[in-house]
């Protein structure tokens, strides 16, 4: 089942998430959607909020950055990630975000991080991770942590963006795969 994105301004992008504690059927399901509607929204990494569900849980598939003879993207749910460490120096790169499309701006993360969590079995991992694969694995998390890339931006850049954003949450953006927005009328 393909879920429709929640776009900006939607309360659940802001949530607290719970830690998941089964992985039944159900949640089997719930990881084989995400993936669904992640692939059909051409995203490189979807979080649970960004489908309306408040759960510590993402996906990632950095393999679209592979370069020729290069395999180092990941394909994989993260289900109750924490960050263990990150480190080096930061480096920015233009990040866009399926809950607000038509948006993209520079955010300095660090290109190397530690994260532990489980998969999708409910095994614990603790795995390090470097370059574009770190990037889109901190951008999920920050999802699961309430945070959307735009935090990242100065307050100046947020100010330019803020008419564009409201039109986000009231549906006025062209967008291929479906959303639901929040002010919507």
């Amino acid at each position: 089942m393909i879920y429709p994105i929640r776009a900006f301004g939607d309360s659940v992008l802001r949530a607290d998430c719970e830690e998941i504690t089964s992985f039944d059927d159900d949640f089997k399901k719930l990881v084989s959607d995400m993936y669904e509607t992640m692939d059909a929204s051409d995203g490189v990494g979807l979080a649970a909020p960004q489908i309306g569900k408040k759960v510590r849980l993402f996906l990632i598939d950095s393999t679209v950055f592979d370069e020729e003879g290069e395999k180092n993207g990941v394909r994989k749910a993260f289900v109750n990630p924490v960050i263990l460490e990150e480190s080096g120096t930061e480096w920015a790169f233009e990040e866009g975000c399926l809950s607000i499309p038509d948006v993209r701006e520079d955010v300095l993360r660090q290109p190397k991080l530690t994260i532990k969590y489980q998969d999708e079995e409910g095994k614990h991992m603790e795995e390090t991770y470097e370059g574009m694969t770190a990037r889109v694995i901190q951008h999920e998390y920050d999802h699961i942590e309430g945070i959307l890339f735009v935090d990242h931006i100065s307050a100046f850049k947020r100010q330019l963006l803020k008419s564009k954003l409201n039109n986000i949450s009231r549906g006025k953006v062209n967008v291929r795969y479906r959303m639901k927005f929040p002010k919507r009328k």
